[in-house]
């Protein structure tokens, strides 16, 4: 049985990101991207529950801040990241990259 848990539709992207959690500080790529979360590739390590700091460089070059929640972990691939608290701006800045608008 294939059961989707995503509230949100994701879209694919390539954007470079940096991210901070327990285990210092990282570089990777969000690879898919929703209104409630993404995929960050990278080789670091994360864990379950971790809350995340995460830069996404937008397509401007200017660097979008999220904080959010490891839901899922994939060592030496990544992890799936929910978004915990979006202001108005991120939720703006999110809807544009989703709908192509960015």
């Amino acid at each position: 049985m294939d059961f989707e848990r995503r509230a949100d539709n994701r879209v694919a992207v390539n954007f470079n990101a940096k991210w901070r959690g327990r285990s210092g500080s990282h570089e990777g790529r969000v690879e898919d991207l929703s209104m409630s979360g993404c995929f960050v590739n990278t080789r670091a390590p994360a864990e379950e529950d971790e809350i995340v700091s995460l830069l996404i460089q937008l397509p401007s070059a200017r660097w979008l801040p999220l904080r959010g929640k490891v839901v899922f972990c994939q060592q030496l691939t990544g992890f799936s990241l929910s978004f915990s608290i979006l202001d108005a701006n991120e939720r703006e800045v999110l809807g544009q990259l989703v709908s192509g608008e960015a």
